[in-house]
């Protein structure tokens, strides 16, 4: 969500991703005002995300424009947000793929028409396990931030394994099968024990001789 390249520039994108596969996080994009009527950039919410994203106007530090929240969204969603301001369009790019228990995240930042002066691009992703690789650097063995310098494009990589949130609803629905599966065997194991055929009783040598 990059905006029109001109003046001094911030975006700060904070993200948090569940073991879940879900993404939640805030991301802030403005400029610094070209008079008192600028409002840096705008950005609308697309209507498949609503009632996940909500946008504020943001005022700071001189700066001003947008502060997008979000929250429950999926890796597909993700990729939406880049459509929320049409002065972005293809300079700001993010995607989270996941393959097995294998979780994927790419991005390019395209800054190459950014000002030297003044710009200041961060993304900061913290992931529910130890992150395997990234090009990023690491604020701790989970959490990465890329600082993305102006006059550039710049690649986001990272790869982290933790478990396929569908497998790990499979297994404990298999676990409860196989345990009501034990508890049933277990009751008509029951049930046909106390129903058995009773045991022939003794003929005593008196009752034969009575007969």
């Amino acid at each position: 969500m990059i905006p029109a390249l001109t003046g001094c520039l911030r975006v700060q994108a904070t993200l948090g991703i569940s073991s879940d596969d879900r993404v939640s996080g805030q991301i802030v994009a403005a400029t610094i005002p070209a008079d008192e009527t600028d409002k840096g950039p705008e950005l609308t919410v697309p209507s498949t995300l609503a009632g996940k994203v909500r946008v504020q106007e943001y005022s700071q530090d001189g700066y001003v424009g947008s502060q997008v929240f979000f929250s429950d969204l999926t890796f597909g969603d993700i990729q939406q947000l880049t459509t929320m301001s049409d002065q972005s369009a293809g300079s700001f790019q993010l995607s989270l793929q996941r393959a097995g228990d294998v979780v994927s995240l790419t991005g390019r930042v395209d800054l190459e028409s950014a000002p030297t002066q003044g710009t200041d691009v961060q993304v900061t992703i913290a992931f529910p396990a130890r992150v395997a690789t990234t090009n990023g650097t690491r604020e701790s063995d989970s959490i990465v931030t890329w600082k993305l310098p102006a006059g550039e494009v710049t690649t986001l990589r990272a790869e982290v394994r933790y478990s396929d949130p569908n497998t790990r609803g499979f297994a404990g629905w298999a676990g409860i099968v196989a345990a009501a599966t034990v508890s049933v065997a277990l009751i008509v194991a029951a049930m046909a024990w106390f129903n058995r055929n009773p045991a022939p009783t003794r003929v005593s040598a008196r009752d034969r001789d009575e007969s």
